[in-house]
């Protein structure tokens, strides 16, 4: 069986007009006119027409009546100028008429039409995920992929980064989700971890004097799971000594105008930079999507002044209050502004109050008790023009910043206000050091314990530990975290202290860390680091709906892989070998 190809289905053109090729892929369609019969070729690189004349070649008839579609065949003919040019394929100016044909495989009929696009259920899109990568949209978000993925290799390795691979069976440490569990059966009753990110290890390589250093990373987080989320997923992952953020920031915005450009998509460097603080107060979160306006406007000090008694138990209790002004929302319908009154009632918030102008004249849910001179002065904040709509949330910090900015981004979406051919990049910088637990009041790294504290912040480091802010930061592109970085602390007993905060006592900081407080001792340069989210930069690249459309055989929201039906229960021998057994839930 001869399955050699001289070309592609399709890169052949007019100018191969009289050659004899030897083409193999699928039969994407099929078209029987009695005398002649028509197949389209389809492989990876695109489709051709093929004519077939069993007058002309009698012994092809008995391979051509059972020929259907998705069959594999390889093919032998000429080329020829199609009489019908079909415009839409590149290799639409020619066709094959066909002298050989052999059957390479048979096809059973696809639970879903691969040559057509349809709405089809993305569970059974899962479960026959070889054939969804067929029909073409994932193939080429896939070849993208592998073009960002050379172009992060190559970039990097032109300016002195070094690609090593660190070990994916390790120890369980704190990164702030669960971790993957992997029984060891040489050393009974003991686990390793998959990891969640090289965190360790690349500072392990900067102590070894590595100095600069990349991986393309798979990494591992038992976590729920979203559209931007997989319990496996990919990381640049890249870390170096002896340098500065304004020296390492310009790094990663060249590697990211690189990359955007595969796309023919343009970034303007340096990125905007904004503080977590800054970030909060503006837009509610430490990711805000700037490819539009809209940022919050306080309103706290004029709210206060109104003597409503259950407005003023709301500020004594701490709360405060944003507004997003929507240009043009006059028009907006009480079922319409009640859709997003229920938005932010999901996060927690009571009520919004909205404020019309129209006509010269305010209209509002809360006339009762915001006087014409408070409704003038809100609306002199607010900047308000005639046909504007203002949303005015009240409460407790946090709940407000999520429910408004949730509001923001749902506006932001249903307004038309979003460019999908734009790409807003900034920088989100100076997070702080440490969060305290609600549930258990306990203080707790922000980011992770080896994030190095401001300079500025060190000496309320004991006394303050909530307010000292970190030297780390995060690159976010349209709305999604896409890296997330810090200087690293590279002092042995700064890093003590920074556990003795997070209340690991000496044996816990032994069994945990003790291997990386050891390799602190002997010299270490100061470095710092970023992980970049591949597949989130690869939704944002091919303008997809979901990581699961950039990654080859993802899981589901369940953490199920339907094609392979894993996970699943092991034999009762493996799991005698490995020490373990069974215990229902």
């Amino acid at each position: 069986m001869n399955t050699k190809r001289t070309h592609n289905c399709g890169e052949l053109r007019s100018s191969d007009v009289g050659k004899t090729v030897s083409l193999a892929g699928w039969v994407h369609k099929r078209r029987d006119l009695g005398s002649v019969v028509f197949l389209d070729l389809r492989d990876l690189y695109g489709k051709a027409q093929l004519v077939i004349d069993p007058k002309k070649h009698p012994e092809l008839s008995e391979a051509l009546s059972s020929i259907r579609l998705e069959w594999v065949i390889s093919i032998t003919g000429t080329v020829k100028k199609r009489k019908d040019p079909n415009p839409k394929l590149s290799t639409g100016e020619i066709e094959i008429s066909v002298t050989d044909l052999q059957v390479l495989s048979s096809s059973k009929t696809p639970p879903f039409s691969v040559f057509q696009e349809e709405d089809v259920q993305e569970d059974l899109r899962l479960r026959y995920r070889f054939l969804d990568i067929r029909k073409g949209a994932i193939a080429q978000n896939l070849i993208l992929r592998h073009q960002v993925m050379l172009a992060v290799r190559s970039t990097l390795s032109s300016i002195g980064f070094f690609e090593i691979n660190t070990p994916i069976l390790g120890k369980t440490t704190p990164e702030g989700a669960r971790d993957y569990l992997v029984p060891s059966r040489v050393h009974p009753k003991s686990f390793y971890a998959l990891p969640q990110s090289p965190q360790l290890f690349k500072q392990l390589l900067m102590m070894s004097g590595m100095d600069r250093y990349f991986q393309i990373a798979p990494c591992f987080r038992d976590e729920d799971l979203r559209k931007d989320r997989q319990p496996e997923f990919t990381q640049i992952d890249i870390e170096m000594s002896f340098t500065r953020l304004e020296d390492f920031f310009p790094i990663i915005e060249e590697l990211m105008q690189k990359v955007f450009a595969l796309t023919g998509k343009t970034l303007s460097a340096p990125f905007p930079r904004l503080s977590y603080a800054k970030a909060l107060d503006l837009y509610g979160t430490d990711k805000p999507d700037l490819r539009f306006a809209m940022p919050f406007i306080e309103l706290s000090s004029i709210l206060q002044t109104v003597p409503a008694s259950f407005i003023q138990d709301l500020f004594s209790k701490g709360s405060i209050s944003k507004a997003l002004l929507v240009k043009g929302g006059a028009k907006k319908s009480r079922k319409e502004i009640d859709a997003f009154i229920q938005i932010v009632q999901n996060f927690g918030l009571s009520t919004l109050t909205w404020i019309k102008r129209k006509d010269g004249d305010f209209s509002s849910n809360a006339l009762k008790i915001l006087s014409k001179e408070i409704l003038t002065e809100i609306a002199t904040k607010a900047e308000m023009q005639e046909d504007d709509l203002l949303l005015i949330g009240i409460g407790e910090k946090l709940r407000l910043y999520q429910a408004m900015d949730h509001l923001r981004r749902h506006i932001g979406d249903i307004e038309g206000l979003i460019d999908p051919n734009k790409h807003a990049v900034l920088w989100v910088t100076d997070f702080p050091l440490f969060t305290k637990d609600p549930d258990t009041n306990r203080i707790e790294s922000a980011h992770h314990p080896f994030t190095a504290p401001h300079p500025e912040d060190l000496s309320f480091l004991r006394s303050n530990p909530e307010n000292v802010r970190s030297l780390a930061y995060d690159l976010v592109i349209d709305g999604y975290e896409m890296g997330s970085g810090s200087m690293r602390i590279h002092d042995s007993a700064l890093q003590q202290e920074i556990f003795a905060i997070l209340e690991l006592d000496e044996e816990q900081m032994h069994e945990k860390f003790g291997f990386f407080l050891n390799a602190l001792q002997y010299g270490t340069p100061p470095h710092l680091g970023i992980a970049l989210g591949l597949d989130r930069l690869m939704m944002i690249l091919c303008n997809a709906k979901s990581i699961r459309d950039v990654i080859a055989f993802p899981k589901t929201l369940h953490a199920k892989d339907l094609m392979m039906q894993a996970p699943s229960r092991a034999n009762p021998e493996h799991l005698q070998e490995l020490c373990l057994k069974h215990i229902s839930p």
